[in-house]
């Protein structure tokens, strides 16, 4: 059975395309249900409508520091979508407890760094500045503790001499793009061994 499936993204969406172009093909296990943002600015959501896939957008902002009140907001969208897999790609809010459970075992997160390295912000920066000769990416199963859960797959890029953070970020986020997909089709057909690109 196809797996019904939503995406959160926070701005552009370049991962959530990568994803969206994947399911397109013949015969994956899953399909999107659903592209939600926490900013209705969020450009990601017009490439979502453009490829015919349900948008919704709930602004964190008009929420201030309420958290639990934002959360109840985004649940309906994605609650209404009725997915059984929902997939964090660049979503830039820290999730509480009570909702990462919601979806316990069915939420996954792509983060810019080899996990359990680096987990937070400034990923590329941090590698870089410990002298670290490679970088890269993880994709991983959601747990109320920040970028912790089970590694579901990781993708490997050389730090060069040379390098920025900007630089560094853009060879990753080629990676992120062949490795969130290619986690779900595993994890969407029942197959949770890590995947190593």
């Amino acid at each position: 059975m196809t797996k019904r499936t939503a995406i959160l993204i926070s701005g552009g969406g370049s991962n959530m395309l990568a994803l969206l172009r994947d399911m397109e093909q013949a015969g994956h296990p899953a399909r999107p249900v659903l592209v939600a943002a926490n900013d209705p600015a969020a450009a990601g959501l017009a490439k979502a409508a453009a490829q015919g896939v349900a948008t919704a957008a709930v602004d964190h902002r008009a929420y201030g520091k309420d958290r639990a009140a934002f959360e109840a907001a985004l649940l309906q969208p994605l609650l209404a979508a009725e997915p059984d897999i929902v997939l964090l790609a660049g979503f830039m809010r820290v999730l509480t407890p009570a909702f990462v459970m919601r979806f316990a075992g069915r939420m996954l997160n792509i983060h810019p760094s080899l996990l359990p390295k680096y987990p937070g912000l400034h990923t590329h920066q941090r590698a870089i500045d410990a002298g670290d000769t490679q970088a890269g990416c993880t994709v991983h199963e959601v747990t109320p503790v920040l970028d912790d859960g089970p590694i579901l797959g990781q993708a490997r890029v050389p730090v060069l001499a040379g390098d920025t953070e900007a630089t560094l970020s853009a060879r990753v986020l080629v990676q992120e793009h062949r490795l969130y997909p290619a986690v779900l089709r595993r994890f969407a057909a029942g197959d949770r061994t890590p995947l190593f690109l």
